[in-house]
C-alpha cells in the first residue's frame, strides 16, 4: 500500500488538483436556505471563499497561516482567536478539524453559529476499518484518473498543495461519537463530510 501511494503523491506533484476543492459543490449544496454570513475557518487559498461570497452576501475568511491567508484575502487568525459568538449563519471548515483538538474544536466551530445555523466540515480521518481500506482502494484510480485527465494544473492547485498539512488522528468512528446529532459520511479521496445544524432557539 505504501508503494502505491507514493505513486499516488508522484502523480499529484506532476499533474496537481485540490482534493479538498473537489467538494466545493457539496459545502453549496448543503448550505442553509438563506444564510446571510458565513465564515470559512481556514480558508487556504480562498477558493471555497469565493465560492461562497457567490451565494452568501456577507464571507468572513481566516487562516492562522500567513501565506494562506494573504493568498486568500481572508484574516490572519486561529480558530481559538475567535470569540465565541453566534454571528454566523454557516460555518466551514475543510481539512481543519485534524490540526487542532477535535472536541474543543468542534465546540469552537459550534459557539459560532447563529440558532438554526449550519456547521460544514470536510475533513481527513485516520484509516481504521476494512470499510477505510476499501475506500481507500477506490480512490486510488480515480485519484489517478482526474490527476492526469483533469488535473493540468488547475487553478490555484499548486498553491493549495503548499499549504501546511497533518496527520490525520482521529478514526471516522471517533468523529462521529464527537458529533453524535451530525450526519458523518465517508467520502473517496481520503475525505469525510459533516453537516450539523444548530439548535432552533
Amino acid at each position: 500500500m505504501r508503494t502505491l501511494l507514493d505513486c499516488v503523491d508522484r502523480v499529484n506533484a506532476a499533474h496537481p488538483w485540490s482534493h479538498n476543492d473537489h467538494y466545493i459543490p457539496w459545502v453549496l449544496r448543503h448550505l442553509p436556505p438563506g444564510a446571510n454570513r458565513a465564515l470559512d475557518v481556514g480558508c487556504g487559498t480562498g477558493t471555497l471563499l469565493r465560492a461562497l461570497s457567490r451565494r452568501v452576501p456577507v464571507v468572513d475568511g481566516i487562516d492562522r497561516d500567513p501565506a494562506m491567508a494573504a493568498q486568500s484575502g481572508g484574516r490572519r487568525a486561529d480558530l481559538f482567536d475567535l470569540p465565541p459568538e453566534p454571528a454566523y449563519d454557516v460555518v466551514t471548515a475543510v481539512a481543519v478539524l485534524h490540526h487542532v483538538p477535535l472536541e474543543p474544536g468542534l465546540a469552537r466551530l459550534r459557539s459560532l453559529l447563529r440558532p438554526g445555523g449550519r456547521l460544514l466540515v470536510v475533513g481527513c480521518y485516520r484509516q481504521a476499518t476494512a470499510a477505510d481500506r476499501a475506500t481507500d482502494l477506490l480512490a486510488v484510480p480515480a485519484n489517478l484518473a482526474i490527476g492526469l485527465l483533469a488535473g493540468r494544473d488547475t487553478p490555484g492547485a499548486r498553491a493549495s498543495m503548499s499549504a501546511p498539512t497533518a496527520p490525520a488522528r482521529e478514526t471516522l468512528r471517533e468523529i462521529r461519537a464527537a458529533a453524535p446529532v451530525a450526519v458523518v459520511r465517508r467520502r473517496l479521496f481520503w475525505r469525510y463530510t459533516l453537516a450539523e445544524d444548530a439548535a432552533v432557539g
